[in-house]
């Protein structure tokens, strides 16, 4: 019984947006490790790829980062009532939270006790982010070679940082790059492959 109840794809869903939307201090970019944990490690929703173009889509579009995934994980798995059930247990707990803490949010927020316990979890904060970022930058460098990899690096920073332009643009335009990229590759591997076979033919 206990079981059975624990792999109900909804009680699932409930228990990973609740853990996300808890421990996500400091909004979408601590929540995305996390989310990316629940998915893929924990309960294997989606394939660590398959994640990567989520969160690449859901960067370029508008709103909060986290809620977006948060719907798209519940529709994939139990669809429009597992996105309504994942986005309401992601934003509830804290958003409850929000509204019985109001009277005294200012008080907290010169708390020397509430401004240490931030200071402290940010650091693994960054480090979870640094994890996750290095594991897709291997993929990345995997997927399109070490120069093509590099060279991406190298303009994602400058168009990033220092152009600069909207993130939703830049992810737009590496987008279209990865389609003609990875067609020409193909073309070109099925010509090596064509001539490999008229040599082998002709010996």
């Amino acid at each position: 019984m206990g079981s059975a109840f624990l792999s109900n794809r909804y009680v699932q869903l409930v228990a990973a947006m609740v853990r996300t939307g808890v421990l996500g201090y400091g909004g979408g970019p601590s929540v995305i490790p996390l989310i990316r944990y629940e998915a893929v490690s924990r309960y294997g929703w989606l394939k660590d790829e398959e994640f990567g173009e989520v969160l690449a889509v859901a960067n370029a579009l508008p709103g909060p980062i986290a809620t977006k995934i948060a719907a798209y994980l519940g529709y994939r798995e139990k669809g429009w009532t597992g996105a309504a059930v994942a986005m309401i247990a992601h934003i509830l707990p804290s958003s409850a939270a929000m509204l019985a803490l109001m009277s005294i949010v200012q008080r907290l927020s010169r708390s020397a006790a509430v401004a240490g316990m931030i200071a402290a979890v940010v650091p693994v904060i960054a480090v979870m982010i640094g994890m996750m970022a290095y594991e897709f930058g291997q993929k990345a460098v995997k997927g399109l070679g070490w120069a093509a990899g590099l060279a991406a690096f190298a303009l994602t920073f400058l168009l990033l940082e220092v152009v600069p332009i909207h993130p939703a643009i830049v992810i737009a335009l590496f987008l279209a790059y990865g389609a003609v990229h990875f067609r020409m590759a193909e073309r070109l591997r099925a010509r090596l492959d064509r001539s490999k076979r008229r040599k082998e033919g002709d010996v």
